[in-house]
């Protein structure tokens, strides 16, 4: 029969194992627990600093709320708050009229939560911004002179509308968003054909037609199609190109008999075509 004895020596070594394993127990267990109370501190600050952004915005003071958008931005960088702020970050970049950050700011918001169930919204901000930028208060003030105004806002509103709809047709932003497209595409027909009112009465007719057909071709179906066949036949009858002249008119007769040009009336006191806002 074997007996087996326990030196004191490695009874010590049995117990300083067991001191040591509850030890690091203890400080796995208390670092957990402060890991803890700091995520739950960063969640309070964030919701805080949320709720006062976000006070600021409602109350419209869009600079200030930027300011706290941002900070909640960069403290915070993930979670529930960091989402919707860089969302309501656009829209108070919106408000403000600073299209570029608008841009920007939906683009980073794209790129970081693409599956977002709200990123239709991103993109529908961002073509609203440019629209209302270029259109929205000259529509209420001056809207005989939006066609005449520089485009490219107009043109970056309409590609944002139609991104949206390419990508999510079936957003509640999408019929709004065809609606406002409907207008963008007249305008932009609009304004060549301004342009080339502009070349005719410098007497570059030759410019104008160029300008009239490029309307027939991308802007098919929009009202200013018929002016720019009026205006085409008015321009090769200046160049004595009597044919084509007679076919644009034809053209224009078969869409709209009663045009100004055809009956010789005029639709204002600045006749026809000048009543575009003149560029002179």
């Amino acid at each position: 029969m074997m007996i087996t004895t326990t030196s004191p020596m490695m009874k010590r070594s049995h117990l300083l194992s067991i001191f040591l394993i509850s030890l690091l127990s203890a400080v796995l267990l208390i670092s957990g627990c402060s890991k803890d109370r700091d995520l739950l501190e960063d969640d309070r600050q964030a919701a805080e600093l949320y709720d006062s952004a976000r006070s600021s915005l409602n109350a419209r003071n869009y600079g200030q709320a930027i300011v706290l958008y941002k900070q909640l931005r960069n403290r915070f960088p993930f979670g529930r708050y960091a989402e919707q702020g860089q969302l309501d970050l656009a829209y108070a970049y919106h408000k403000a009229g600073e299209p570029e950050n608008v841009s920007a700011t939906v683009d980073r918001f794209i790129r970081t939560y693409p599956t977002h169930p709200n990123v239709d919204y991103a993109y529908y901000l961002r073509g609203l911004t440019y629209y209302e930028q270029n259109i929205g208060f000259l529509s209420q003030l001056f809207p005989e002179r939006i066609a005449t105004r520089d485009q490219s806002l107009s043109r970056q509103s309409f590609d944002g509308f139609s991104e949206l709809l390419r990508r999510y047709p079936q957003s509640r932003y999408a019929p709004d968003a065809r609606q406002r497209m409907v207008f963008l595409r007249n305008n932009l027909a609009a304004y060549e054909v301004a342009v080339a009112e502009y070349y005719m009465r410098r007497k570059a007719y030759i410019a104008a037609v160029s300008r009239a057909t490029y309307v027939l071709e991308t802007y098919p179906g929009t009202p200013p199609t018929n002016d720019a066949l009026a205006l085409m036949a008015d321009a090769y009858d200046k160049l004595e190109l009597t044919q084509l002249s007679e076919d644009s008119r034809k053209v224009l007769e078969l869409n709209d008999p009663t045009h100004p040009y055809l009956t010789g009336k005029r639709r204002d006191g600045r006749g026809f075509f000048r009543r575009l806002f003149s560029f002179d």
